[in-house]
């Protein structure tokens, strides 16, 4: 009722929505240059969101080769009339990723590149994007359980991206460098809302 009433008076709606996917298997690893290198663009732009909109395509069309390495998923939002409220709600989602296990990339160094090859490669990713955006988008306001609606999702987010609706861009990921480990035992203890896909 009140949405009805919001739109008649030509308020904007904003939602604000937060999507983790698990992907696990030997051959996830190099997910993890893609995700660092859009954390990268995103440090040396100062957050320039048409710079993290490339990026964000760039992750999700990544992720969209990658599902047959999908395991599990979970979903999360709300809708906004109040850009303050909206940009509330976004950090607190951004302080709950940030502190997510061995979700902090190390940006500070070229950490990793003289170590040996025999460093262990983890068998799970875990990718936590929250975006803000403008407008209704039903493919991401839903349960994304499964893995046609997770692929609607992702293409749904490379749409905002090129019609100018996002308002604000984070992506978190575990483990956030190569060489680090992110086991089945800290996926099931800090991802807990992830559902079997």
């Amino acid at each position: 009722m009140r949405d009805t009433f919001n739109r008649m008076v030509g308020r904007t709606r904003y939602v604000v929505f937060r999507l983790f996917l698990h992907l696990g298997g030997t051959e996830v690893a190099p997910i993890l240059g893609v995700l660092n290198h859009a954390a990268r663009e995103a440090i040396d732009t100062d957050g320039d969101l048409q710079v993290m909109g490339e990026e964000l395509v760039e992750i999700c069309q990544t992720l969209l080769q990658y599902d047959d390495s999908w395991l599990s998923a979970a979903n999360e939002g709300d809708v906004f009339w109040n850009e303050g409220e909206a940009g509330d709600y976004v950090n607190e989602l951004f302080t709950d990723s940030a502190q997510r296990y061995l979700s902090e990339p190390d940006l500070s160094s070229d950490s990793g590149l003289d170590d040996p090859l025999s460093i262990p490669v983890t068998r799970n990713v875990i990718v936590m994007i929250t975006v803000a955006y403008e407008g209704e988008v039903p493919d991401l306001e839903t349960d994304l359980s499964n893995i046609q609606a997770l692929k609607q999702a992702l293409k749904a987010l490379i749409n905002l991206h090129y019609n100018n609706k996002l308002k604000a861009i984070q992506v978190h990921f575990s483990p956030a460098q190569l060489g680090d480990e992110l086991t089945n035992d800290q996926v099931l203890q800090y991802y807990p809302e992830l559902i079997p896909l």
